[in-house]
């Protein structure tokens, strides 16, 4: 697998990408293929479980370089948070993504498209490469949504519900916001064209589909506006007794240290929407290998039950689980009502960058400087101006 589902890996891809977070901007927007994304990161699918945390990351680079030589690749962890945030305030998105594509039928040309066998070389291309490794590079991704809503004429809830169904680091907000977006429905009436000159240009010449792209469309209507509702963002709670620790595969990282002794851990994997068989290999890889270093148990079903035995077996006074963001997870517990011995944490970094999430990325892009002062106060570099 080309992202081996554990915290080791991902602490070693992190460390073989630091040195080059200052190089990041020049090289981010060239996609090389499958193999050659080493202008990148790759470490989506690992913060997307918090194998590793976006704290960690942003420490680790901080460590070797100023906030100013590493900004856009900040800045591109930032985002992640940013779509998270956003959709936090406005669940509704979420909700009416959920109800338009359950009404979607399947048009002529889809079958052929997520077959890659469209004739658009660089879309087939990148179909096969999503299938066969979970993985796209992100300036692919933006081509790829913007041929398929506007040379394919297909409807982005379809798009986004493939990308979210084989991409390992699929994440509801990212996901869902990212092709709204493309589409000009995030920011209304401005969209992303993709350009056969940037594909053949960023690509550096394996595909140049002159003459296939529609290159002129317009914006995708309208076609809800969702009101922002207030963020509650309350204090961690400060569990008494046994406390044990209880994961899904969105936040597989430790709880906060202010939460006191864990006493158990434990993880369930909910049924995945329509994941591939790579994706669900990757999260239940990525539990086990968690649970394996931490002693603890993974759930089965029914879930009601095991997790009741597991709180009687370990005799706990007290569960935590990480705050679940809008989405699968989400949408699961809703459906279980845990225990009234439940309680939710939430993440400092969430803390420190959701309240900025109120409109479009530039307001936490200002606040990113402070924040990054404040997770890392040793960078004095980054406190005083430049001579």
């Amino acid at each position: 697998m080309n992202f081996p589902p554990n915290r080791t890996s991902a602490l070693a891809r992190l460390e073989a990408f630091v040195p080059l977070a200052a190089k990041y901007a020049a090289h981010r927007n060239f996609d090389l293929g499958a193999g050659k994304h080493n202008g990148v990161s790759r470490l989506s699918p690992y913060i997307r479980t918090r194998l590793i945390t976006e704290e960690e990351a942003t420490r680790a680079v901080l460590a070797k370089h100023n906030s100013r030589a590493a900004e856009k690749f900040l800045q591109e962890i930032a985002w992640r948070t940013y779509w998270k945030g956003w959709l936090e305030m406005r669940p509704e998105a979420w909700s009416h993504y959920l109800a338009t594509l359950a009404e979607q039928e399947k048009p002529a040309g889809y079958a052929k498209a997520i077959a890659g066998e469209t004739g658009i070389e660089c879309f087939d291309h990148w179909v096969h490469e999503l299938l066969g490794t979970g993985y796209l590079h992100n300036h692919a991704r933006m081509w790829f949504a913007s041929i398929w809503i506007f040379t394919l004429k297909l409807p982005w809830q379809l798009g986004a519900d493939f990308f979210l169904c084989h991409l390992l680091d699929g994440d509801p907000a990212a996901n869902t916001l990212s092709w709204r977006w493309v589409a000009g429905l995030h920011t209304p009436g401005k969209h992303y064209l993709a350009r056969a000159e940037n594909i053949e240009k960023f690509t550096l010449g394996r595909f140049d589909p002159a003459g296939q792209l529609d290159e002129k469309a317009h914006p995708i209507p309208l076609d809800q506006t969702f009101t922002r509702q207030p963020l509650h963002l309350p204090s961690n709670p400060k569990p008494k007794g046994r406390t044990g620790h209880l994961m899904f595969p969105e936040d597989l990282a430790p709880p906060p240290e202010d939460l006191g002794e864990i006493h158990a851990t434990a993880a369930y994997l909910p049924a995945a929407h329509q994941a591939s068989s790579l994706v669900v290999e990757f999260l239940e890889g990525a539990i086990s290998s968690t649970l394996a270093e931490r002693d603890g148990t993974l759930f089965g079903e029914p879930f009601h039950s095991s997790l009741n035995d597991w709180i009687r077996a370990e005799k706990l006074d007290a569960i935590v689980i990480s705050r679940p963001t809008v989405g699968f997870t989400k949408d699961f517990l809703t459906d279980q009502k845990l225990p009234p011995i439940t309680h939710t944490f939430i993440r400092t970094w969430d803390h420190l960058l959701w309240p900025h999430a109120t409109a479009g990325f530039f307001k936490l892009k200002a606040a990113l400087p402070k924040i990054h002062a404040s997770i890392a106060p040793n960078r004095v570099d980054d406190l005083f101006p430049d001579f």
